[in-house]
């Protein structure tokens, strides 16, 4: 999962510190640097962001200010050289509040925080066995050897087990980056299945239990080498 990130800082060795500790992480994406709480309301209008790493003491609208104008609110990280704003900022439900100075390992520490709250609210949260998904508001739990196939419809991911179809509002490239490669593969542009389901290949149609899946020419090479390795179907 990535987590595109903003980080908002009048001060310029502020804003290069910052920048170089996000670019250590793998898991976050900067889609942009701002000088200022208005520079950062007119990025929000042009790109999706989850987290900001947002300062507070800053000409014409700081960052307290500028948070509660929001209607829709990204994740926060403040970072400030003020420890006086902390009640304010953790009211207001942020992840973390760093002061400056910040070392690598505190950042690294909000960080991780951030991400696991995001992969849990932004509808699927992963652990051992199972997912969680959002389904009509409220977390539920799915067994992924219950599984058989995942697919695509535009914005959205329907999972289907033996017994019930889950809708969520995910990517099939996003969901793809948290299950394991072991167990799924995707066998067609809007279809990934679980390997172990498979019950026969017939052309280029995949048989799991009474579901027929088709698979395109692109992923079936790729299909029937993990069948083989798996020793599936001998």
């Amino acid at each position: 999962m990535k987590i595109k990130c903003v980080i908002i800082d009048d001060e310029p060795i502020a804003r290069k510190g910052i920048q170089g500790y996000v670019e250590k992480i793998g898991f976050l994406e900067l889609v942009g640097i701002c000088e200022d709480a208005m520079g950062l309301n007119d990025l929000l209008k042009q790109e999706k962001v989850d987290l900001i790493f947002l300062d507070i003491e800053m000409p014409y609208l700081n960052g307290i200010e500028l948070l509660k104008s929001l209607s829709v609110r990204p994740k926060i990280i403040f970072t400030t050289a003020y420890e006086k704003y902390a009640l304010q900022g953790f009211e207001l439900e942020a992840i973390d509040f760093l002061l400056k100075p910040i070392s690598f390992d505190r950042f690294l520490k909000a960080v991780n925080k951030a991400y696991e709250l995001l992969r849990a609210t932004n509808g699927i949260s992963f652990e051992q066995d199972f997912i969680f998904v959002k389904v009509d508001h409220k977390l539920v739990k799915v067994y992924l050897n219950e599984i058989f196939y995942i697919q695509a419809m535009e914005n959205y991911l329907c999972l289907y087990t033996s017994h019930k179809r889950y809708i969520i509002h995910k990517t099939l490239k996003s969901i793809m980056e948290n299950i394991s490669s072991d167990k799924f593969i995707q066998v067609h542009r809007s279809y990934v299945i679980q390997v172990p389901k498979i019950t026969g290949v017939n052309g280029n149609v995949i048989e799991l239990g009474t579901f027929q899946i088709p698979v395109s020419r692109n992923y079936k090479d790729r299909l029937m080498e993990k069948v083989v390795n798996s020793n599936l179907l001998q």
